[in-house]
């Protein structure tokens, strides 16, 4: 498979071809198929290596991350952010860093967009691993509640060890910032506890954040790198927040979670080529159980073997939209973020090594 070049002279050969197809699907159905599933991230290495390296890394986000270190230091706890569908590519490669031995809330965002057995196998890694887990859908509201009682249960304990050194309460922020707020870090100041959500751009904080609170305070906008500025934002008695940008590694040197991001429009369109990242989707649900080939079948009437997912981007071009090649690699993108394909993760936990 290649996708780093222009597919040309495509030719859809006519008559019908469903003779035999069926048994072709069953072939790929039962473990082969879960086995391949398994083994998608060693084959989408291979596919990303000859394509256009993805990076995306707007100006004010180094200054962000700079602020940022600043303000973790000054936090008891930290809340972050993932999207549940691709939970391994959504975690900045420096964030254990950064959080040191600072209580942690991992919260994966979007679980209405994943199946309940890719949400029960990313809940079963998670707390082999001992870290604290809750799901949420953050346009919803779903699990904001339980997010809410865990990080007070949280900010309790830590007030607990304060007093008992016998340190005195937070003051309040006297001088806030001021910015509009999309891919935010949110500080949470319970009984005078800071807590602070971080994560990538666009991975739902905002609508969390809107829910957290009860109203809408961020503008919860489907894109990211609109947030340029920190700023400080006082909610009633026991909270105060810090929204900003999110943050992102200035180069990402894994282009496979690269690819992923783009595939869940968790980075800017501008740093990919649509029809690449497009045809690299095709191949990765062809190996993905829950939808498969036929599922692509289903949705576009276009066969394919699975293996060159640029042919059939070239194919969905020449049928629906003129040969617009763009065209018809949005549509498939479009599907796939609004779950026409069923609510799929693109990421599994990794296999677990038994002795």
């Amino acid at each position: 498979m290649s996708t780093s070049k222009p597919y040309k002279d495509v030719q859809i050969v006519g008559g019908n071809h469903r003779n035999g197809i069926d048994k072709f699907y069953g072939i790929l159905d039962g473990t082969k198929r879960e086995n391949d599933r398994f083994d998608l991230d060693t084959d989408l290495y291979h596919w990303t290596k000859t394509l256009r390296p993805v990076q995306w890394y707007p100006g004010h986000i180094a200054k962000t991350e700079k602020e940022l270190k600043e303000q973790l230091k000054l936090m008891d706890v930290v809340i972050e952010v993932r999207d549940a569908r691709i939970p391994m590519s959504t975690s900045h490669p420096q964030m254990d860093l950064w959080i040191g031995n600072r209580k942690r809330i991992l919260v994966l965002n979007r679980e209405d967009m994943i199946s309940t057995s890719d949400r029960n196998a990313w809940a079963a890694h998670f707390a082999r691993n001992g870290m604290r887990v809750v799901f949420c859908n953050g346009q919803l509201g779903m699990g904001s509640m339980k997010l809410s009682r865990l990080a007070k249960s949280l900010a309790t304990a830590v007030n607990v060890k304060r007093r008992a050194k016998g340190l005195l309460p937070r003051p309040w922020t006297k001088q806030p910032f001021t910015a509009s707020c999309d891919g935010i870090l949110l500080v949470v100041v319970a009984a005078h506890v800071r807590a602070g959500i971080v994560g990538y751009p666009n991975v739902g904080k905002s609508s969390l954040i809107n829910r957290l609170l009860k109203r809408r305070m961020c503008p919860a906008a489907p894109r990211p790198g609109v947030t340029r500025e920190l700023k400080w934002v006082r909610f009633g008695k026991e909270l105060e927040l810090l929204d900003s940008p999110g943050i992102i590694p200035m180069r990402v040197s894994d282009q496979s979670a690269a690819v992923k991001l783009a595939i869940c429009d968790d980075i800017g369109e501008r740093s990919y080529d649509v029809a690449d990242v497009a045809a690299i989707l095709v191949q990765m649900l062809a190996r993905i159980p829950s939808v498969g080939t036929k599922e692509l079948y289903n949705r576009y009437r276009i066969e394919t073997d699975g293996v060159s997912g640029e042919i059939f981007v070239h194919k969905l071009a020449l049928k629906l939209f003129s040969g617009d090649v763009h065209q018809a690699a949005f549509r498939i993108l479009t599907d796939f973020r609004k779950g026409k394909f069923g609510w799929v993760a693109l990421e599994r936990p990794p296999r677990m090594v038994t002795s």
